[in-house]
């Protein structure tokens, strides 16, 4: 009976979807699927659904029953009555693609039509949905395009109970004309959509029996309706995740019928005082809004109450003491809103079937209610950074099933009694306690155990004293151990590698000692990439907005920082080849970088930086490729910093401190008077002869300069200021340019070089003039400039106080002019004029991606489809692999994004601005070392002041694709709006690859193909860098499938 019909599928949060269409469900299928087939149909029947099968292009074998001559009562998902009728097809989860044949209409008896979760395309017959016998139709999970069309008006009314539509790619508005005839309707789901406009209300009117309206996941916006009122029967009302504002309406709270009513992520404000009216809610989520005010007093009249998420909103004031008459609340989600008052106000132990109580991130005062430890259901608790001051009670040894607890900065003390209270909750896998405990001792010598299922431990920012505790060695499961910014002294202990499962371990910020222990060099995990994925039953946040969900996700760390460690760095450090982050700064290790280091491949963040570390620098290190943070800072390094590959991105304050190195970065450059660090001995040899060859050559340097005087004097009328400006900034007119200086420009290829002068860009940019400006960024204007033989070229200017002095301008845009490649927008040449520095560019006719994507008109001539988008893609990342792999050193481009993607006239596409901000003083814009790019595209490591890196622009490549994919902005205009990036991942963390796709693009038949580019697209972006491919991986993706997409069209 169950696999008759599929039931209909919610979207909302997975921990959220408590509520069960069991009673509807059942009652459904009950009154539904009382028939009994038969042995033989019609021949009308069988060449219906013969005509269904051909318009297959993949029947998912039914070819192989549904034969010529058989009868078709017998077919593979075919059901019949006693009058020789088709009642049901059944073919759900087939692999059928192809179009939906109007065919299937003219089954006269047919009652139950189930085609979800299959690959079918094209639009909704609209004899399906007027048909006259057709009482259930469920097409969900499909590809299926166009929008719902309209019923005549003069069409009857129809007995169509069950429509299902869910997980396509429909659009459009609800038509009413089509509700008005469905006056039988009880359960509608069109979640997972890109339907707009208002949500429709007819059919509240028109069916009277109507239950169940699931729209989440579209595009819905304006206010909720009042006509929703009308419902009067409706028991689930869901519509997260669109765009609806106001408030909500005074009639809704008439449906008393109302059983789960849920409105996450959205924009809706105002209060929720008439949430009371509605006795039956079972589930309340209206989580991530812009709510205010308080829970009514009167909350505790929903006695059914089991999961309520008023989350991430702007709520305040005390909770009431009447949530203790919801005594069948199952979660408590609170979080990220203002609450005061004591949480003592409810009394806990009402509600035996509590599991999760959430309140971190509020105002709460007092004390932690002692009727907590009644709920002996709760699995997670967290009460973290709030104002309790709380001893905990040894009544929590109640909570048996308590597995998540986080009570951070929440005033406790007296750690001892503490970990001897909580020894007795057994099934602890996250323990989180930072922030108690102030200048407190950690306990030795005492008995401490219990914790054997122990997994994460959080005793950080407390101020302990004492030594790392030998009972910590008890805790076997332990993954992750947080002791930072204590005062922990001693040794770290030999036991720490018997802790087969610790993967991170900071105890950064110490006061500990000694030289590192073998021990350290053989822990496990570090040497091996294996964790095993466990979740959270609440996401663990490191920072406000940075959480994790399983503990694979996070990254592996040896975080020794600030104590004084000493001895030198044990070459076996090379054995931990699965850290992603190595911190041993700030210590007093001595002797050289052992080369091994470089084994550590998969590396992001190294910083050995405030040590006595000596020598040179190892070349090997280069083989870091991953590296996006590097600092040997305040040392005693000597030798030259490695001029290519990893190491030659970072800037000169990850070398600062180091007398005696030298390298292009550094003030001291190699070979020069300043880093000639000869003996004394050898010195004070030559001093008298370097006196004499100094006189002898000063008595020549003062008579060159008399005579240069003399020239200048009578030249002066040839040496006026090449440029003056106005007080407003705009250059002088062109009359006033005396100037014919030759431009420099670089020869392109083998050709000669073009000689023009600052006066031919004057006029070729009518004098700068605003009408010519096609750019502007972080780094300056860009000008279109038309020359005197008719070419084009684009013009960038950039502030000379923002760039590097001119020698080494010049020498930098030397090294890039090398790099030429097809899809490089050509760099021809470079002028220093006065005040500004100039760089020419080939001019680009179809302008930007950014441009085509986001800047468009609604006409087809602007419109780009997918073979043309996928071309864009590859040619981008042709570019970038250039810069990446090709070019010695490396260029880390640290800006890509749609705008920085020019297009030819062919619509090639070439990267721009390749190694700009190597002539950018880094102080000057907002591409900087401790956070560069374009907010949207920026990785999330670079917050955490991470320099630019290879894995960094692989990020902001992959939002580009995902840009290109879903045609939306990285950052939406709606400030309330996900980001691109956290909207794709949710999306497809709950399996809608389709509905991600640009509505534009859906239904021309290369989803197949685009579903795979969005695949690549996400492993750029994933949040840790090691796991993001390299370009030169991407490039081969995008050509496979760009083989593919040309033998589709061949076909």
């Amino acid at each position: 009976m169950e696999k008759t019909m599929q039931p209909l599928h919610f979207s909302n949060k997975n921990h959220k979807n408590r509520f069960h269409m069991t009673y509807l469900g059942h009652a459904l299928v009950l009154l539904l699927f009382l028939a009994s087939p038969t042995s033989s149909c019609t021949e009308q029947e069988r060449n219906s659904l013969v005509q269904f099968l051909t318009g297959l292009s993949k029947d998912g074998g039914l070819g192989m029953s549904w034969k010529n001559g058989t009868d078709c009562c017998a077919w593979e998902g075919i059901t019949c009555n006693p009058n020789r009728m088709v009642t049901d097809v059944f073919l759900a989860s087939r692999g059928l693609e192809g179009v939906i044949s109007p065919s299937l209409g003219n089954l006269t008896g047919l009652m139950r039509l189930n085609l979800s979760h299959n690959s079918l395309s094209g639009g909704l017959p609209l004899e399906l949905v007027s048909s006259s016998s057709i009482v259930v139709l469920d097409v969900s999970f499909n590809h299926m395009t166009g929008g719902l069309s309209d019923l005549p008006s003069s069409t009857p009314d129809r007995p169509l109970q069950v429509l299902n539509i869910s997980s396509n790619l429909f659009t459009g508005i609800f038509s009413s004309t089509t509700w008005e005839v469905m006056k039988s309707l009880v359960a509608l789901n069109a979640s997972t959509n890109s339907f707009t406009g208002n949500i429709p209300t007819s059919f509240c009117v028109s069916a009277p029996s109507f239950a169940l309206l699931e729209l989440s996941n579209n595009q819905f916006s304006g206010g909720i309706p009042p006509g929703l009122g009308n419902c009067s029967k409706l028991t689930f009302l869901s519509t997260g995740r669109n765009n609806l504002s106001g408030t909500l309406p005074y009639e809704l709270f008439n449906i008393t019928s109302l059983k789960h009513l849920s409105f996450p992520n959205n924009q809706l404000e105002g209060s929720i005082d008439g949430i009371i009216k509605l006795i039956n809610l079972v589930t309340l989520d209206l989580g991530g809004n812009k709510l205010i005010g308080s829970i009514p007093h009167s909350i505790g009249q929903l006695k059914r109450l089991e999961e309520l998420h008023l989350d991430n909103n702007n709520m305040s004031r005390e909770l009431p003491s009447t949530l203790s008459d919801c005594t069948n609340l199952v979660t408590i989600d609170l979080k990220s809103n203002s609450f005061s008052g004591k949480l003592t106000n409810v009394n806990f132990s009402t509600l035996p079937n509590l599991k999760t109580l959430d309140v971190v991130w509020n105002n709460f005062s007092g004390t932690v209610p002692e009727s907590i430890y009644s709920c002996r259901n709760l699995t997670a608790l967290r009460l973290s950074y709030n104002g309790f001051h709380v001893q905990l009670s040894e009544r929590i040894e109640n909570l048996q099933y308590l597995s998540f607890l986080s009570i951070v900065n929440i005033s406790l003390t007296n750690i001892t009694s503490t970990f001897q209270v909580l020894q007795s909750c057994r099934n602890l896998t996250s323990l989180l306690i930072g922030r108690n405990f102030k200048q407190e001792t950690m306990p030795e010598g005492v008995i401490i155990d219990g914790f054997e299922n122990l997994q994460v431990l959080s005793l950080a920012n407390c101020m302990l004293s004492g030594r790392i505790p030998h009972w910590l060695s008890k805790f076997k499961n332990l993954a992750v151990l947080f002791l930072f910014n204590n005062q922990l002294t001693g040794q770290i202990p030999d036991w720490i590698s018997s802790l087969n499962f610790l993967f991170y371990l900071d105890v950064s910020n110490n006061s500990l000692s000694g030289e590192l222990p073998k021990a350290l060099m053989e822990m496990p995990m570090f040497k091996t990439d294996n964790v095993e994925p466990r979740v959270f039953e609440l996401p663990v946040f490191t920072a406000p907005l940075l959480q994790y969900q399983i503990t694979s996700a996070l990254p592996k760390v040896l975080n020794l920082g600030i104590n004084n460690f000493t001895g030198v760095i044990p070459k076996e450090i090379g054995q931990l080849k699965a850290l992603l982050l190595l911190n041993l700064s700030s210590n007093k290790f001595s002797g050289g970088i052992p080369e091994s280091i470089c084994n550590i491949t998969n590396l992001q963040v190294l910083d050995i930086s405030s040590n006595n570390l000596t020598g040179p620098i190892p070349a090997a290190l280069d083989k870091l490729n991953f590296l996006s943070a590097f600092n040997v800072s305040n040392n005693d390094l000597e030798g030259s910093v490695p001029t290519v590959g990893q190491l030659s991105t970072f800037p000169n304050s990850s070398f600062d401190g180091n007398p005696k190195l030298c390298g292009p970065m550094l003030v001291h450059h190699c070979g020069s008077d300043k880093t000639s660090y000869v003996s004394k001995k050898r010195h004070n040899k030559k001093a008298i002869l370097a006196l004499a060859f100094g006189v002898f050559f000063g008595g020549i340097t003062i008579l060159f300069l008399l005579a240069r005087l003399i020239l200048f004097l009578r030249g002066k009328n040839f040496m006026t200021e090449n440029r003056r400006c106005r007080n407003n900034g705009t250059e002088e007119t062109l009359s006033n340019i005396k100037s014919e200086q030759t431009l420099v420009v670089l020869s392109q290829g083998k050709g000669e070089q073009t000689k023009l002068t600052f006066t031919d860009l004057l006029k070729a940019t009518k004098n700068f003039d605003k009408e010519n400006i096609i750019g502007c960024g972080g780094y300056g204007l860009v000008y279109k400039a038309e020359l005197s033989d008719g070419s084009m070229v684009a013009i960038k200017k950039l502030n000379r106080d923002m760039c590097l002095m001119e020698r080494e301008f010049s020498a930098e845009v030397d090294a890039l002019s090398t790099a030429q490649h097809d899809n490089l927008v050509p760099l021809w040449g470079y002028c220093i004029q006065g005040n500004s520095m100039l760089l020419i560019y080939s001019y680009m006719e179809n302008g930007s991606l950014d441009d085509w994507l986001h800047n468009r008109n609604d006409d087809a001539s602007s419109f780009l489809n997918w073979p043309m988008r996928l071309k864009i893609a590859q040619g981008a990342s042709q570019g970038i692999s250039y810069i990446h792999d090709v070019c010695k050193p490396q260029i880390v481009h640290r800006d890509i994004k749609c705008s920085n993607i020019l297009l030819d006239k062919e619509f090639k596409a070439h990267i721009a601005d390749f190694g700009l901000s190597r002539l950018i003083l880094s102080n000057r814009t907002h591409v900087t070392t401790e956070l560069v790019g374009t907010f949207g595209y920026i990785p999330p490591e670079y917050g955490q002041g991470w320099v630019a890196t290879l894995r960094g622009d692989m990020y902001s490549f992959g939002v580009v694709l995902l840009e290109l994919l879903t045609g939306r902005r990285p950052v939406p205009i709606l400030s309330s709006s996900k980001q691109l990036v956290e909207w794709v991942q949710e999306m497809i963390s709950e399996g809608k690859y389709i509905e991600v796709l640009d509505p534009t693009l859906r239904g021309t038949g290369y989803e197949k193909q685009m579903v795979k580019v969005l695949e690549v697209a996400c492993q750029c972006v994933n949040h840790n860098p090691g796991m993001r491919p390299t370009i030169q991986e991407v490039v081969s993706c995008l050509d496979i499938i760009g083989t593919e997409l040309q033998t589709t069209k061949l076909n």
